[in-house]
């Protein structure tokens, strides 16, 4: 996973079995998403979310696209069919959502790039499953009940897999990636903002790394 060569993500590969763990990143200046990018391929993770928080993140998935041969990035927070297109122009190669709508998850299906919409609750889980997707973000992860919501979920709903995200560390993967229905956790432990701050990038590298093993 740490090739120049980024690997391929067709509209039927999962964003779940990219790696482990996908940073979710916010960027508040794009001249940072190149080198910040870089460093997270080295440390091992190409999947990369750029999530729409800020004015940068169009800017900064276009350059990661355009010059991070190694990554796969992506875009979080997609709140709206607007956002599906903009993301997908600058060269998103899938989409997160918070949350879901009709509307939004059309959007989404339309895009030809794999996508996680959002979900909390079990009936948020079948609504999707009723419309032929089983591969969800489980968000907040933490604050909606963690591990034991998802083992609870694995039960009756065994079909349908998940990338939680939320308040998990390094510390907290783990537990969540031994469950059955998880494929891959999202979190913001490896680009910590201080460190994006200071452009310490051989830092992220090193706690990307560390995430990065959680696989074996």
């Amino acid at each position: 996973m740490t090739s120049s060569a980024a690997p391929a993500t067709p509209s039927d590969t999962s964003v779940l079995d990219l790696a482990p763990v996908v940073p979710v990143v916010v960027l508040h200046d794009a001249a940072d998403a190149v080198p910040l990018a870089r460093a997270l391929v080295a440390g091992g993770l190409p999947a990369i979310e750029v999530t729409l928080r800020t004015p940068a993140a169009l800017e900064s998935i276009r350059a990661i696209a355009a010059e991070v041969p190694g990554a796969v990035v992506g875009a979080g927070t997609v709140i709206s069919p607007e956002h599906v297109r903009d993301t997908v122009d600058a060269g998103a190669r899938f989409l997160v959502s918070p949350g879901w709508t009709d509307a939004l998850l059309e959007a989404m299906k339309a895009s030809g790039v794999p996508f996680l919409p959002g979900v909390s609750t079990t009936s948020e889980v079948v609504a999707l499953l009723e419309r032929g997707v089983r591969e969800m973000k489980f968000f907040p992860a933490e604050a909606a009940g963690g591990t034991a919501y998802l083992k609870a979920l694995s039960g009756p709903l065994p079909q349908a897999r998940f990338c939680p995200t939320g308040g998990i560390s390094l510390a907290s993967a783990p537990s969540y990636l031994a469950l059955p229905n998880v494929g891959c956790v999202g979190g913001s432990w490896m680009v910590p903002g201080d460190a994006v701050a200071a452009k310490d990038w051989d830092r992220v590298a090193r706690l990307a790394a560390e995430a990065a093993a959680l696989a074996g």
